[in-house]
């Protein structure tokens, strides 16, 4: 149908329309989730679809562009992404109206978290950082030089503090280091210390628990809480609790659309946020959850091939960061819902609520295009 130098043969559709999808099925639950506030669904949806029709626009801006051009400019990208994560450690929003956390900043009008832009930043210089110093990544001093790089913004963000975030960056920062071509050595080394922390985390968890008592530090309580929620059932353990009953009750079929008992009544917490998920389970049970995780399987296996693919190291390095920060979230927001993972406060990617999330997620689906667009003569038909 196409001509084989027509670049619209290159344009993943199975990506894009895989996108549209996931968007569709977030305002849906959305709707829902939002619908027995005071405020009605209303806000929350106008909200979304603006961020959503911009991330749109914004996507098809980014897939005319060559994302070598990203590369001629890293430094500078780089350096607004520190500037922004400096800036709210020193000017945040009023911590009485969001926290204690210093992860939002006012220009105007609008209020935002500088760290979801950083993402970007950061992915983008590090990748072609990376880039760079290839041919001697696996060289100490090169390989330390690349990690102070990566990682400096990451310790900005655990200032504010926000592990949440900075896990997010340190699982994509990884794995784009990993896929670099290091040498194992670096690997087994990085292994055996993930190891040695871990045992030093479990003896410092039991002495901790000795003489534990809730709401004296927000970081233990949610380590805690991950283990045993019980123990807190009216606090710090309530998210997790009503969230996996609000699952265990949707069962295969669930209990319908709009007629979740937990979602409905308000008894599950941030459920337009970091705790849809359970509004997914509850409401359209076990056939709604899978379905959204096929949608998702589909999403990064696209993404994942055009990171194959790319035309060279710096595109595949980029996809690679975006492909990662996208199962991170996925990974860790379904499981804290289900109580197999710690609560962080990490929303699910095109389905939570969240107008600078969702136009996050279609800047990187937009880069991520772009990319895949630029790949010679490979055909993104042959599925």
């Amino acid at each position: 149908m196409f001509k084989k130098d027509n670049k619209l043969k290159r344009f993943d559709f199975i990506l894009f329309f895989t996108t549209i999808a996931l968007c569709i099925y977030g305002f849906i639950i959305i709707n829902s989730a939002t619908m027995s506030k005071a405020s009605g669904s209303e806000p929350y949806l106008k909200t979304q679809i603006v961020a959503f029709a911009l991330g749109l626009g914004v996507m098809f801006f980014l897939v005319m562009i060559d994302f070598d051009i990203y590369g001629s400019f890293y430094l500078p990208i780089y350096g607004v992404s520190v500037i922004l994560l400096l800036y709210v450690l020193i000017n945040p929003v009023s911590a009485s109206e969001w926290g204690d956390v210093r992860s939002w900043i006012a220009i105007g009008p609008v209020v935002f978290q500088p760290s979801e832009l950083a993402k970007f930043g950061v992915i983008i210089s590090v990748a072609k950082f990376i880039d760079i110093n290839k041919d001697n990544i696996n060289e100490p001093v090169v390989l330390i030089k690349v990690l102070v790089f990566a990682f400096f913004p990451v310790a900005l963000i655990l200032m504010q503090p926000d592990l949440g975030t900075a896990l997010v960056f340190i699982f994509f920062i990884a794995v784009m280091i990993f896929v670099s071509g290091i040498d194992r050595k670096y690997i087994i080394a990085v292994i055996i210390l993930a190891l040695i922390m871990l045992v030093i985390g479990l003896i410092s968890f039991y002495f901790i628990m000795k003489d534990y008592t809730p709401n004296e530090d927000y970081r233990i309580d949610r380590i805690v809480t991950f283990f045993y929620p019980e123990l807190d059932p009216e606090d710090t353990g309530y998210q997790v609790i009503q969230s996996k009953t609000a699952i265990g009750s949707g069962m295969i079929y669930g209990r319908g659309l709009y007629k979740g008992v937990q979602n409905q009544l308000g008894y599950l917490p941030t459920k337009e946020t970091d705790f849809i998920f359970a509004v997914i389970g509850e409401e359209l049970g076990l056939v709604g959850g899978l379905g959204l995780l096929l949608l998702y399987a589909l999403l990064l296996y696209r993404l994942i091939r055009i990171a194959r693919h790319a035309a060279n190291l710096f595109g595949s390095l980029i996809v690679t960061g975006i492909t990662a920060m996208l199962l991170f979230h996925i990974f860790e927001n379904i499981g804290m819902t289900m109580g197999l993972m710690p609560v962080t406060g990490i929303p699910l990617p095109f389905i939570s609520s969240g107008g600078t999330f969702m136009l996050v997620n279609m800047v990187s689906i937009g880069l991520a295009l772009g990319v895949g667009m630029k790949r010679g003569k490979i055909d993104m038909n042959d599925f």
